[in-house]
């Protein structure tokens, strides 16, 4: 049996199946990233709430996986040369797992970088701007009178936007015909903006055609929307 006990993440969050990927999430829009990923790969994984709510991201538990107190977070039991891997951070996270798994990266060289250029676009640019306008229009920055900040990340939203729309005109996905983990990565933003946040009238989201149509396949695959709710908040 795989043996997990000398990280100590695993004694608030036990393993019932030590000999899978241990997923410490919430159903953000950088938590479903991995579980789509998960999801959509196959590979064997058991899933763990970080409850924000309880500051469970604040615990020595959880910082002693991830220092930087956000999710996700993974332990991989068979990572490189047959040793346990933890690992943080969402992007790099896709990587590996693409990695691991063999689906969803571009074989070749210059399609890997392409890839890996289009999950950094979103981990610089699309998750933070997304992200400051959930806060300015949904949450405690709407009660600012002063609009100015607001604005700017709306403009920068849709200048985003614009550059993923434009990657899209004649692609069904953001490499090409082919998903991939930058279509991971990017698209469960998307859904927030104009879900979640109810911001798609505020960046002006019937401009661009290509992004809607692709994050409509986006959600429509199977294990995305199954990946959409994992780990399940509590009723």
């Amino acid at each position: 049996m795989t043996e997990l006990s000398a990280f100590p993440i695993t004694k608030k969050w036990p393993a019932e199946h030590p000999d899978r990927i241990q997923l410490y999430s919430l159903p953000t829009p950088n938590g479903v990233k991995v579980s789509i990923m998960l999801e959509e790969t196959g590979l064997p994984y058991e899933p763990h709430l970080v409850r924000f709510d309880a500051n469970d991201q604040m615990t020595p538990e959880f910082l002693s996986l991830n220092p930087n107190n956000k999710i996700p977070a993974i332990i991989d039991p068979n990572g490189p040369d047959g040793k346990p891997l933890p690992l943080f951070e969402s992007g790099a996270i896709l990587i590996y797992l693409a990695d691991k798994s063999g689906r969803f990266i571009p074989q070749d060289a210059v399609g890997r970088y392409e890839a890996i250029q289009w999950v950094m676009f979103q981990m610089g640019g699309i998750g933070p701007m997304f992200g400051q306008v959930g806060f300015f229009h949904k949450f405690a920055g709407k009660e600012y009178d002063d609009k100015r900040p607001r604005d700017r990340y709306i403009g920068e939203s849709k200048r985003l936007l614009g550059v993923l729309d434009r990657q899209l005109e004649g692609r069904d996905w953001i490499l090409g015909d082919k998903y991939s983990i930058a279509d991971i990565a990017t698209f469960p933003w998307v859904r927030n903006l104009i879900g979640f946040y109810e911001a798609g009238d505020l960046v002006g989201i019937q401009d661009f055609p290509n992004v809607t149509r692709a994050l409509a396949a986006f959600v429509a695959r199977p294990a995305v929307a199954k990946g959409l709710d994992i780990p399940k908040r509590p009723s």
